[in-house]
């Protein structure tokens, strides 16, 4: 029978406290995402401050030779960019009101200039619009509004083309349609459920609950706004799948029996159009390899992502954390400048608020105990990364000398015993965190790879077998191939030896087509 009694026992457990997750989760963070977030304490805590330097020369922070401070990036023929500043920093002594960026060079996170900076051309005195009056009406943008300066003047900036983007070219296509409010209010929340790619990848029932009509709108309402802004222009938008963007696109084939032919292919066999196999194509669809050719190079001409001919490319920048350069003979790692936030303690607040401190200035307090935090937080994170990175170097030098074919097999937990620290914080230091070598620039995690042992006992690297595997695609015969079989069997020759799957996994990481792609393009050409 059962019954609800209480009992009390004693046990142990480890607990993070809300400061320590908050400096776990700061860490992981990216540096793009980690300056945002200083910045965000930076505006809401009176006790920090931006260091905009005071015109003399800070000394390095204790423990930190003076030449491990660098003022840019200068890799010679690697033919690195300059634009970004470099600096190293080890732990001791960054703990006191300055901060880490109070005794951090006046180098470090300064703006750029020299080679490194951005110039802007001057403008003539002439003005290539005239003074006819006609400058209001080219400066203007497409909103029907003009963009000036702080002092009224147009700039060369507001001169700049406007690229409209994929959702305000089609609600300007919407606005011309002869539309009732309520059904042009659904086509409107279809287009804002778009992606990048001019996908719809929200269900309608979910994009109907969000337009939040009175009454409900209805699947198929839904159904209906969504065939109208599938017929808008790019062809294609809007669709579910590939299939469907494609199946959009056919109708501008003007040949029926063509246009069927190729609506066939994209719906029935598309895994087949993707290998190029166009003669089992012949055969399924009981056609001339001919018209199949002819068919498959017309669909090969749509764009399967209709969203990205509108706007601007989005571009992803990736800032490096340390940069690793050879300095007389040995291999070096240095901060980045350009990641170290320079915030430091307001001395004089700080001061003020411990000598007139009272009991109900509990916010103040909390204030100043968050500085302090985050002073730290900022310190151990540019610690820690430095310090991995330098274990990273250390028993990757080979890499860096002789390029993939040389990295070794190296695990999380060898720096984490090395360091002293927990594979789970070498985890979070290598993830979003980014090295810079004459090489390229790559992040840290791409430094590590599981053994693999080969037939003489030794072991190899997955990094390694990964470049091998690249330079024998590149040097096989363009009309003969390798299969990852062949590919298989040839490294078992030289003593490694992989499973197939293990073939296609390396070659799927290289993002290399399989072999029958790779045929298909030669037969093509």
């Amino acid at each position: 029978m059962l019954s609800i009694h209480q009992h009390t026992e004693h046990r142990q457990q480890q607990t993070l406290s809300p400061r320590l997750q908050r400096a776990v989760w700061l860490l992981q963070l990216s540096s793009t995402d980690f300056a945002h977030e200083v910045q965000s304490v930076l505006g809401r805590n009176p006790f920090l401050e931006h260091d905009e330097g005071d015109g003399e020369e800070a000394a390095p922070p204790a423990g930190l030779p003076p030449e491990r401070l660098a003022d840019g990036l200068d890799l010679g023929a690697a033919g690195a960019p300059e634009a970004l500043g470099a600096s190293g920093g080890v732990e001791g002594g960054l703990l006191d009101d300055g901060g880490l960026a109070g005794a951090l060079p006046e180098s470090l996170g300064g703006p750029l200039d020299g080679d490194g900076a951005l110039a802007m051309a001057e403008v003539g005195a002439a003005d290539p619009l005239g003074d006819d009056g006609d400058r209001d009406i080219w400066t203007a943008d497409g909103l029907g509004r003009q963009r000036r300066s702080e002092d009224g003047e147009v700039t060369a900036l507001d001169l700049m083309a406007w690229e409209p983007t994929l959702a305000a070219q089609l609600h300007a296509q919407i606005d011309l349609l002869p539309l009732p409010e309520r059904d042009a209010a659904l086509a409107r929340a279809v287009v804002e459920s778009l992606d990048d790619d001019g996908y719809l990848r929200t269900p309608l029932e979910e994009i109907a609950q969000v337009a939040d009509l009175a009454p409900a709108a209805s699947l198929a309402e839904m159904k209906i706004a969504l065939a109208r802004v599938q017929s808008l222009e790019p062809a294609g938008v809007a669709a579910r799948n590939v299939a469907e963007c494609l199946t959009l696109q056919l109708q501008a084939i003007e040949c029926p029996d063509m246009r069927e032919l190729a609506r066939r292919i994209v719906n029935e066999h598309m895994d087949i159009l993707a290998r190029h196999d166009n003669g089992r194509l012949a055969r399924e669809l009981k056609r001339p390899v001919e018209d199949i050719e002819a068919v498959c190079e017309r669909i090969r001409r749509l764009d399967p992502r209709p969203g990205w001919r509108c706007g601007p490319s989005p571009v992803q920048y990736v800032v490096p954390d340390v940069v690793v350069r050879k300095v007389r003979g040995k291999w070096a790692v240095q901060l980045n400048a350009a990641v170290v936030p320079r915030v430091r303690m307001n001395r004089v607040y700080a001061e003020l608020f411990q000598r007139h401190r009272r009991a109900e200035d509990q916010a103040l307090a909390e204030h100043l105990k968050e500085a302090r935090w985050t002073l730290r937080n900022v310190e151990q994170r540019f610690v820690t990364i430095l310090q991995v990175a330098e274990a990273i170097v250390e028993r990757q030098h080979r890499f860096l000398d002789h390029g993939p074919m040389a990295m070794r097999p190296l695990g999380l937990k060898e720096i984490a015993d090395a360091l002293g620290l927990h594979e789970s914080t070498v985890s979070r230091v290598t993830n979003n965190k980014y090295m810079m070598t004459p090489m390229g620039v790559f992040e840290l995690k791409y430094f590590f790879s599981r053994a693999l042992t080969t037939e003489s006992g030794k072991t190899c690297s997955g990094t390694a077998l990964r470049s091998l595997i690249k330079d024998m695609i590149e040097a096989e015969k363009p009309d003969d191939p390798l299969s990852d079989a062949d590919i298989a069997r040839l490294l078992a020759k030289q003593g490694v030896r992989l499973a197939r799957r293990t073939v296609t996994k390396y070659r799927q990481l290289l993002r290399i087509d399989p072999i029958e792609r790779r045929r298909g393009r030669v037969a093509h050409a």
